[in-house]
């Protein structure tokens, strides 16, 4: 259960800050792909149960 939190947060974090350094034009498109990524990782998580 923890291992699935982390990867989710992570992917959220990590997606984030790849965005914001790949030139995002503002911090809400940042966050954005880090809703993407978010959503992705909980589809990945359920899948794998």
């Amino acid at each position: 259960m923890a291992r699935s939190l982390l990867l989710i947060v992570g992917a959220f974090v990590l997606a984030s800050a790849l965005a914001g350094l790949l030139g995002a034009a503002n911090l809400g498109t940042a966050l954005a792909f880090g809703q993407i990524a978010l959503a992705i990782m909980v589809v990945y998580v359920m899948i794998r149960r």
